[in-house]
């Protein structure tokens, strides 16, 4: 019975739906009729009408006869039924639109176009800078732009990432970070050789974060952040702790939009002793939008970037503002190397791109809105110190750290920069022995140094340089030193030219022991052409033997003194902040025409400690296992030892004597 039922239900619901198929079929039918027969009509008007006005002389004389058209297929006709509906629609809506739109509405009328999409929220440009050294080096910085439309700081979430990031994304949004910048470093730069660097960077690995103000446990936070990005970064950046991690009161102003100025969420820490090797670079070219496949990230050598004088990689975060209305977030990875082409086997100054990283460019990102070359001539205005080849007609013009120069320009986005041979080799070739061209010395630098004999005290010397020939200008000197070296800040002592100069602000934070380093911040008047020498002294502690690394004998290291200045400028700077300047030129932000910023980092400090003999452990431990077995040995061996007497042997005769008692059943004698 309830088969039956079933098969009735499925049987009225087909019969319905082939009822309704078939009139929509009929209606449809219908329509196309109608549209046949109407278009039909027109054009028999329309070729009556061309009869009409043809001359009957002419028609007489040739006989010419008019074939009427087919009709149009019926998908034609569908087609335009459905466009003269559409037409129809949009007349409809004209009547909502106002006086001021209606031209604008006729206009898509009359095109249809699809509405244009919204414009990209993820911007990329690449940049390559090389700059012959006075010294005969080669200086490279890569310079990686990352541009990202969105707005962590409103708490909104992002799950949706194109060029920037997504591991980086979902750190800034998870530890709410405002500023993040973090730099690997293998050398020391030498500045009264090389210049001043794009971006400095002190040796070792270098971390200072601003966390946004609604981080209630900044500490934690910052644990927890140095932890994921020691796993990002594939470094040690897990063994910052409270022990060098300090909250400068002064140095380390945000870079990026905003008016944070609470230092109570700005952490800073160094680890100088940080190697940097493959493992880190290779995390950090994954970052890139193109990776390592193609652009200017294609130079970057493992092999011939780590055999270099100096290497040095970092990474910024920052908001930025977009358009006067908005705010971005900016990525920015940079690369800075300087090759010693002296000391390899070319024994030339001539240099490129091949030689130097055993490669050569053969198209940009395809992602990157600008991809470019430039090559510093400052030096070679007329051409007659070397030659640059391919020569190139583009030429810029900017203001890097005081300084006007020159560049030549290669816009890799241009197929033309890369010839028929589809490849781009630079090659600069010295015509003179010499450059004959006095390097532009900097106007501030820095040096220290420990003084002192034996293990139990010592001074920490800090020079700085002012080599203006007429300006004075303030400095900002930051010191960081672990809490092992005991600073007598009563032993404070700042002179110039031989004379006290007091500092207008100091401020010192004690260490405590296994707990926090020393801070010491100080804002000094560094006199036109002069040397201005920070001494304090300092007392060696002694450490428990669990905390000496496994190598003491080589010494502990003391990070570097940051000093921030803003240095006056040799040219007046452009204030023209919509002109296109390239990257490298642009990190810093510049208010003033006389003056720019400028950081500077001196050289790390190796400090011997008291170190305990280690062997002597071992030595214990012999003589001791000796002691211990023989005293001990001989001792178990009485107390455990069972004592028996023994009767001596009878003689032959006796024996003799018992053999033959026992034969005769007699007792034995």
């Amino acid at each position: 019975m309830l088969a039956v039922l079933l098969c009735v239900l499925v049987y009225v619901f087909v019969t319905a739906d082939l009822q309704e198929t078939n009139q929509v079929k009929d209606a449809e039918g219908q329509t196309h009729a109608a549209e046949e027969e109407r278009q039909w009509e027109a054009t028999e008007v329309e070729t009556n009408l061309s009869l009409t006005d043809t001359p009957s002389d002419n028609e007489a004389d040739h006989g010419q006869t008019y074939d009427l058209p087919q009709p149009p297929p019926a998908k034609d006709q569908i087609q335009e039924a459905a466009e003269e509906k559409r037409r129809d629609s949009l007349e409809t809506n004209l009547v909502d639109v106002p006086s001021d739109k209606v031209d604008h509405v006729s206009d898509t009328k009359k095109t249809l176009d699809v509405p244009p999409p919204p414009p990209a929220k993820d911007q990329f440009q690449e940049e390559l800078v090389i700059r012959p050294l006075h010294s005969g080096d080669t200086y490279a910085s890569f310079q990686f732009r990352t541009l990202w439309d969105t707005d962590f700081l409103r708490g909104s979430k992002v799950s949706h990432y194109q060029l920037f990031p997504k591991s980086l994304g979902q750190v800034i949004s998870k530890f709410s970070v405002r500023e993040l910048h973090i730099s690997f470093t293998q050398g020391y730069w030498r500045t009264m050789q090389w210049g001043q660097p794009f971006l400095p960077s002190p040796p070792g690995a270098e971390l200072w974060v601003w966390f946004q103000d609604t981080v209630t446990d900044v500490d934690v936070a910052w644990k927890e952040l140095t932890n994921v990005l020691s796993g990002i970064f594939c470094a040690s950046l897990n063994f910052i702790d409270s022990t060098n991690t300090v909250q400068p009161s002064a140095s380390f102003k945000p870079l990026g939009v905003g008016n944070v100025t609470n230092q109570r969420f700005l952490r800073y820490a160094v680890l100088p002793r940080e190697i940097v090797c493959t493992e880190n670079l290779t995390p950090w070219k994954k970052l890139l939008p193109c990776g390592s496949k193609t652009g200017l990230a294609v130079l970057m050598n493992s092999e011939k970037l780590f055999h270099s004088s100096f290497h040095s990689q970092a990474l910024h975060i920052r908001p930025v503002c977009q358009d006067f209305k908005s705010t971005a977030w900016e990525l920015r990875q940079t690369l800075n190397v300087v090759f010693d082409l002296h000391s390899s086997d070319q024994g030339k100054r001539e240099w490129s791109l091949f030689k130097m990283f055993s490669r050569t460019l053969t198209e940009a990102c395809p992602l990157a809105s600008s991809s470019k070359v430039y090559v510093d001539v400052t030096d070679n205005p007329q051409g007659e110190l070397f030659e640059l080849s391919p020569a190139t007609p583009l030429l810029s013009q900017a203001v890097v750290l005081g300084d006007r120069r020159t560049y030549s320009v290669y816009d890799l986005t241009n197929q033309a920069t890369f010839g028929q041979t589809r490849s781009l080799n630079m090659l600069l070739r010295w015509r003179a022995a010499e450059s004959g061209v006095n390097m532009l010395r900097p106007l501030l630098h820095g040096e220290r140094y420990v003084a002192g004999y034996g293990l139990q005290t010592g001074e920490i010397h800090t020079l700085v340089y002012n080599h203006h020939p007429y300006r004075a200008f303030p400095v900002l000197l930051l010191d960081t030193v672990p809490w092992y070296l005991r600073l007598y800040i009563h032993t404070l002592i700042v002179t110039s030219k031989g004379r006290d100069n007091k500092p207008s602000y100091i401020h010192y934070q004690p260490s405590k022991d296994r707990l926090q380093p020393h801070l010491l911040e100080m804002l000094v008047q560094l006199p036109p052409n002069s040397v201005t020498e920070v001494t304090v002294q300092f007392e060696r502690a002694l450490l428990k033997w669990m905390e000496y690394t496994p190598d003491p004998n080589h010494g502990f290291y003391v990070g570097s003194s940051v000093i921030s200045a803003l240095v006056p400028s040799v040219v007046a700077m452009d204030t023209n902040s919509t002109q296109e300047r390239p990257l490298f030129s642009s990190f810093f932000p510049c208010k003033e025409e006389s003056s720019y910023f400028m950081r500077v980092y001196t050289e790390p400090l190796l400090v011997n400690l008291p170190t305990p003999d280690f062997s002597m452990p071992y030595n214990v431990i012999c003589l001791t296992c000796t002691v211990v077995a023989v005293g001990y040995g001989s001792l178990y061996n009485l107390l455990t030892r069972t004592f028996q007497v023994e009767e001596p042997s009878p003689g032959l005769a006796k024996r003799l004597a018992n053999i033959i008692c026992r034969l005769r059943g007699v007792p034995l004698l």
